[in-house]
């Protein structure tokens, strides 16, 4: 089924798919457009809402059956767009509260702790869902969501998890007036320096761009 033939049979809005692909597609749409650094003091409330969105949908295909795809070999979708421009931008749009630490997964016994960035999560996790949504748009609906549930649950799912945890936690520490902790060893880079004050820098951040725009309080009460 075409793209064309897709939009001419007026899907079912009820359609477990096209519910799916609807939160797929317009989380694509309105991260890219954080992206641009238009409302810079919005990005981390925008961030925490519609990654809270997307796992909602990835909940529902996780908790789905297996999807099975028609074909046993999946169709060649084409290059990978490039998302170099946009996990760039979040880096510069994140600075310097880009970098977090994430247990990779919580039921490995004595997990240590790694260095993460936002920026690479969400571009990572638009190219999974850009991948599935092209087959969605050839008409090719099992293998998209065939697509979309496997990734959720071998990459995506907790990519997205762990950036909302730092968002959440971002929010948290503006919403109780509690300053970061000194970001000691959460460089991501080799020769990390002056963590003392990126971890004021971080501060200041959050309460400049973070509280304003949630109508939040910061300081002394």
């Amino acid at each position: 089924m075409s793209d064309a033939t897709l939009h001419d049979a007026h899907p079912d809005p009820d359609d477990f798919a096209v519910q799916i692909s609807d939160q797929i597609e317009s989380f694509i749409v309105a991260v890219t457009e954080v992206a641009k650094g238009d409302e810079p003091d919005s990005a981390v409330p925008f961030l925490l809402l519609e990654l809270s969105q997307l796992i909602l949908a990835g909940g529902r295909l996780g908790a789905h059956e297996d999807f099975v795809p028609d074909e046993r070999y999946e169709p060649d979708v084409g290059p990978e767009p490039d998302v170099d421009e946009l996990r760039e931008r979040f880096a510069v749009l994140l600075e310097p509260v880009d970098i977090y630490s994430e247990v990779f997964d919580p039921y490995v016994p004595r997990s240590q702790p790694v260095a993460c960035r936002i920026s690479d999560d969400l571009a990572g996790i638009i190219t999974d869902l850009r991948h599935g949504m092209a087959h969605y748009r050839e008409g090719r609906i099992s293998e998209a969501l065939w697509w979309w549930q496997f990734s959720y649950l071998s990459n995506w799912g907790t990519t997205a998890s762990a950036a909302l945890r730092a968002l959440q936690s971002l929010v948290a520490h503006v919403r109780l007036d509690s300053p970061l902790d000194e970001l000691d060893g959460l460089d991501t880079d080799s020769n990390a320096g002056g963590d003392e004050e990126l971890a004021e820098e971080a501060g200041r951040v959050m309460a400049a761009e973070i509280a304003g725009p949630l109508g939040l309080r910061s300081g002394p009460r």
